[in-house]
């Protein structure tokens, strides 16, 4: 891994308390080069970032029409959402309307990413269920797909099973790579991710964005329903519905755990992946931001927008801000062989 690139500096007071390596890459910017960050052959798991080409088979293969799904139910499926009630609700309708349950979900459950939400299923006397997990709308799509093809719903997480295979299948055309070629592991929702560069992240995005800006059915429906309801995609307040919202749905945007990120410009056709060295989520945003901000990628408007995105306070337990988190990256504009 590269020592240059960028860091992210956590304040706490006048003094630097903590410091995130990010490594990062955009491609498609300029024909034949790419901004690097750091180390754009970084590799990395795609985590949930990888969500918008999971959900893609759902519209390829019918699943969407023959379920009446909207923009709503599309945007859920390639979420990473809070577990709010308005997410919970569209998820069980999901499994409703393709004749499943929660019970056939196998991500397992965990509180809500949304304290209010968490809170009150707690007040309630009730349970976290895995409608709560922020992987939920994904699964939703994935056991609709299996009954779609009539294919076992159970165990339809293993690597295995057709509805893996059918993503894998589907990945083809957005890598430079076979996808049967890279090392494949299970998510923390059980399902397999694939582990790749982040150049290979970066140009996917591009790819998706070019596509779906071209009219492509599947992508334009999942890139469409992403940028209408950024609200689904991610929660009140996160970076990634942030950046879609205060973009006007310009961005397309979509984070992975363990501080990976990708983003793309479908009308301007560039992509872009990075990668917190070591997993912290707090750096990716302000990452985010000060890449797009360096490169002009970004409108004065927008910036003054994201402004908190790219510079989140530190703040106590009482909510007085007590520091700042800052990312100073420094980049690299270089000739790439191929296109993204």
């Amino acid at each position: 891994m590269s020592e240059a690139g960028g860091r992210v500096r956590v304040s706490r007071g006048d003094e630097i308390e903590s410091i995130h390596r990010v490594d990062a890459v955009v491609v498609g910017r300029s024909p034949g080069e790419e901004a690097r960050f750091g180390d754009p052959d970084h590799l990395a798991f795609w985590r949930s970032a990888f969500k918008p080409f999971q959900a893609l088979p759902v519209v390829e293969d019918g699943v969407a029409a023959a379920l009446g799904w909207g923009p709503r139910e599309l945007a859920l499926a390639a979420a990473s959402h809070s577990g709010t009630p308005a997410h919970v609700r569209l998820a069980a309708a999901m499994l409703a309307g393709a004749g499943l349950s929660p019970g056939d979900l196998e991500c397992g459950a965990h509180p809500p990413y949304d304290r209010e939400s968490a809170e009150a299923v707690l007040r309630e006397g009730a349970e976290y269920t895995p409608l709560h997990n922020n992987c939920s709308g994904k699964h939703a799509g994935m056991l609709a797909l299996a009954a779609h093809h009539g294919w076992p719903t159970a165990g339809y997480i293993e690597a295995g099973h057709p509805v893996q295979a059918r993503i894998r299948e589907g990945l083809d055309r957005w890598l430079d790579v076979d996808p049967d070629s890279l090392e494949w592991a299970r998510d923390g929702c059980g399902v397999p991710t694939a582990y790749l560069s982040l150049r290979q992240m970066a140009r996917a995005y591009a790819r998706l964005g070019r596509a779906a800006e071209a009219g492509e059915e599947a992508s334009h429906a999942i890139v469409a329903a992403m940028r209408a309801h950024p609200e689904l995609v991610a929660g009140p307040g996160r970076s990634v519905t942030r950046v879609i919202q205060d973009t006007a749905g310009r961005l397309l945007a979509k984070e992975g755990a363990e501080g990976v990120f990708c983003a793309a410009a479908p009308a301007e056709g560039w992509g872009l992946a990075l990668k917190v060295a070591d997993g912290a989520t707090r750096a990716a945003g302000p990452a985010l931001v000060e890449i797009l901000s360096s490169l002009g990628l970004l409108s004065a408007s927008e910036l003054d927008r994201l402004v908190d995105v790219g510079s989140p306070s530190v703040r106590d337990v009482t909510g007085v801000e007590v520091g700042l988190i800052t990312a100073h990256m420094h980049g690299t504009v270089a000739p790439v062989a191929g296109g993204p």
